[in-house]
């Protein structure tokens, strides 16, 4: 049933300005609502990101978003490194790590956090 409906990301950040700054002007995305001092909505190609002020922000070890960007993945790792983005390295088993990107075949991966140590990835599928 649900799978007939878009679903809509959500991120939780302890100070909303600052996360305003990283997922605008770092991360390049563009505001289409918020709610004040409380939420900002972000078009992402053709879903949505929904960055929340909460308490409980950046508690999650796990990856909040995955962007997917195709064969993409070398030149978005690329821009945001040069926009100051560090990546996150990873021991996972059977990913070689190549610069910032994990690979393995036929696949490509890259990890970094927002301000608020939530997870994202950058891959290929």
């Amino acid at each position: 049933m649900l799978g007939d409906w878009d679903a809509i990301a959500t991120v939780a950040v302890r100070d909303l300005a600052k996360a305003r700054e990283f997922y605008e002007n770092v991360l390049g995305l563009k505001e289409i609502s918020s709610e004040g001092e409380e939420a900002v909505v972000y078009s992402t190609g053709s879903a949505k990101l929904v960055v929340y002020r909460s308490t409980l922000a950046g508690r999650s070890q796990t990856t909040a978003v995955n962007w997917h960007v195709g064969e993409n993945v070398d030149r978005v790792v690329k821009e945001l490194r040069d926009r100051g983005v560090e990546f996150e390295h990873y021991d996972v088993p059977m990913l070689a790590l190549e610069g910032d990107v994990h690979v393995t075949e036929g696949f490509r991966v890259a990890w970094f956090k927002d301000p608020d140590g939530n997870i994202h990835s950058i891959l290929n599928r």
